[in-house]
């Protein structure tokens, strides 16, 4: 992997770093947030799921706000001030008790993924030119190290207390905002020659990244049951709670272990989104595994299909998202696709949820049919020439 990781550019580099910064410090304090506010600062249950789910909404609603500042303001400025809200944020829960002060925690938190998080696909999509698939599996190797690191680190942090976990969390944005304020380059960014409004309703009416988005719902509703359907299975099939962690346990090392290996080889065999369709459809299948082959094993081995499946498709489906629409507006398509994935997430997780409390296999089914009904999708895309090509250097900020 460091042969890889060599290859790119500095600033490319230098976002890998940045990336598992990012997912240390987020993984160090928000597994332990819900803890904190019911347990340490007696909240009710309305009040933590209104502090929650401000964060979740003020990120996932505004991240086509946080595309187009990197379009417009340079995906530079908009990382570093992204970086430097979660310092802010994460502070705030380290400081504050009070449930103004932990709302204006969460809105900012929550600003800042929304910001950062399309701004630094966007930078990396033009500066890794024609090999943005790799640069997105290793990122996604890296965020995946810090989704291990940050838990560890945090439970160690919480033997002293919340505030000290959440000051480390606030320091890591911290250092994370100076480096990149001294060394990630700038790169110079044209006049906007129209408002944003039009950039938004240009984005909008692109039908066939329309169609491609709605395709990819499948994959977001899959992904987020890593966090509810998977563990809770894992619990039920051996009455040990600490069997969540293996859940995630298997998926880190798969994606450590595969994740690279998967990439490289796949770009050899074909074009990248010939390879999105087959990742969905095996993500899919991994839901069947747990009721044909029932208990813990079921489960894991479901767990392992899911990942392998997400490592096959979501390097290419982040390489194809740039190539549907002009350079200019590659952070404006990020943040348009991130909107549709949580809007997506959401509603999946509503609808496993409530198929839970009907049959066993109820659930199971549903993430199946999620799992191979975006596939069918995406490959009659493919089939019918609607996916493009992903471009070679783009024109505008990278340059």
């Amino acid at each position: 992997m460091l042969p890889a990781v060599r290859s790119f550019p500095l600033s490319v580099r230098l976002l890998l770093v940045n990336q598992l910064g990012v997912s240390t410090g987020f993984y160090l304090l928000v597994p332990y947030l819900a803890g904190h506010l019911t347990h340490d600062l007696g909240l009710s249950a309305l009040a933590v799921g209104a502090v929650l789910g401000l964060r979740n909404l003020s990120q996932q609603g505004l991240f086509i706000l946080g595309g187009s500042a990197a379009d417009r303001l340079g995906a530079r400025r908009v990382i570093i001030a992204g970086c430097a809200l979660r310092t802010v944020g994460f502070g705030l829960f380290a400081l504050g008790d009070s449930l103004t002060v932990l709302l204006a925690a969460s809105a900012l938190s929550g600003l800042a993924g929304a910001l950062f998080n399309p701004a630094v696909r966007t930078y990396v999509a033009h500066e890794a030119a024609d090999r943005k698939a790799d640069a997105f599996a290793l990122f996604a190797v890296f965020a995946t190290t810090g989704a291990l690191a940050g838990p560890l680190l945090g439970a160690l942090l919480l033997l002293v207390d919340f505030r000290a976990a959440a000051l480390t969390a606030a320091g890591v944005f911290a250092v994370l905002t100076a480096a990149q304020a001294l060394a990630l380059p700038e790169r110079a960014v044209p006049p906007p020659p129209r408002g944003v409004l039009a950039d938004w309703r240009e984005a909008a009416a692109d039908r066939r990244f329309l169609a491609f988005a709605l395709a990819m719902v499948g994959q977001f509703g899959m992904e987020s049951q890593l966090y509810l359907l998977l563990p809770d299975a894992a619990r039920r099939a051996t009455g040990w709670t600490g069997a969540v962690g293996l859940v995630f346990l298997t998926s880190t090392l798969a994606n450590l272990a595969l994740q690279l290996r998967i990439t490289t080889r796949l770009q050899r065999e074909g074009p990248p989104a010939r390879w999105i369709a087959p990742g969905l459809a095996v993500a899919g299948t991994g839901f069947l595994l747990p009721l044909a082959a029932p208990g813990l094993p079921g489960v894991l081995g479901g767990v392992l299909l899911l990942q392998l499946g997400l490592m096959t498709a979501q390097p290419f489906v982040l390489a194809l998202i740039p190539a549907f629409g002009r350079g200019s507006l590659t952070g404006t398509y990020y943040g348009l696709y991130y909107v549709v994935s949580g809007v997506a997430a959401a509603l999946g997780n509503t609808a496993v949820g409530r198929a839970m409390d009907s049959t066993a296999a109820a659930p199971w089914l549903l993430c199946a049919a999620l799992g191979l009904g975006s596939a069918t999708a995406v490959a009659r895309l493919h089939r019918t020439g609607r996916l493009p090509a992903p471009a070679g250097p783009l024109p505008s900020e990278a340059r």
